[in-house]
């Protein structure tokens, strides 16, 4: 039996969770979201429980399981507390400000790189350099804030470029590390 796919999802009093056969609606404070419910799983609930079960125990019914119970245990989390990813901008020059609803770039590049924000998502800038994404919907907000980071990613001889909060840049030995290397010593 899975692990994850076996633990109950509770529901907080302030979520209303539908079912409406294979699809699962789960509505909060934050918004709504939907999901639909693979074949291979079977969703019960009982007074603010949701259960999952798998109908076979082939591996591909047992990974959907699994996966299930912690995409609607996101959606959950989502629509009460939402989900945020933080990113920060590294690098002489680079600064990002905030016009409207998108977010305007100055990375180095010859041109300003300009990201829209898509419904549901929110952008808070703090400063020139950090950016939070906000939103109800897991996968959604770090889409977006990998897509952000892809701009320029952080490179590894000086780590100029945008990174997640706590990423930690492996950096390299530039030139001067090659001691003896050229002039034959």
């Amino acid at each position: 039996m899975s692990l994850i796919g076996k633990k109950p999802i509770t529901i907080p009093e302030n979520v209303t969770l539908t079912l409406a056969g294979k699809v699962v609606t789960v509505t909060g404070p934050g918004g709504e979201l939907k999901h639909i419910i693979p074949a291979a799983v079977s969703p019960t609930l009982e007074n603010k429980t949701l259960k999952l079960s798998r109908l076979d125990d082939t591996p591909k019914s047992r990974a959907l399981h699994g996966l299930t119970r912690a995409l609607i245990n996101n959606m959950v989390t989502g629509v009460t507390a939402g989900f945020k990813k933080n990113l920060e901008l590294v690098g002489t020059g680079f600064r990002v400000v905030k016009q409207g609803d998108k977010l305007v770039f100055s990375l180095g590049l010859s041109h300003p790189v300009e990201i829209q924000s898509p419904e549901g998502i929110k952008f808070e800038v703090e400063g020139n350099n950090k950016i939070t994404v906000l939103g109800i919907d897991k996968q959604q907000v770090g889409l977006i804030a990998a897509e952000i980071r892809s701009f320029r990613p952080p490179e590894v001889y000086k780590g100029k470029g945008i990174r997640y909060a706590n990423e930690v840049v492996r950096r390299k030995a530039g030139k001067a590390a090659k001691v003896g290397a050229a002039g034959g010593e």
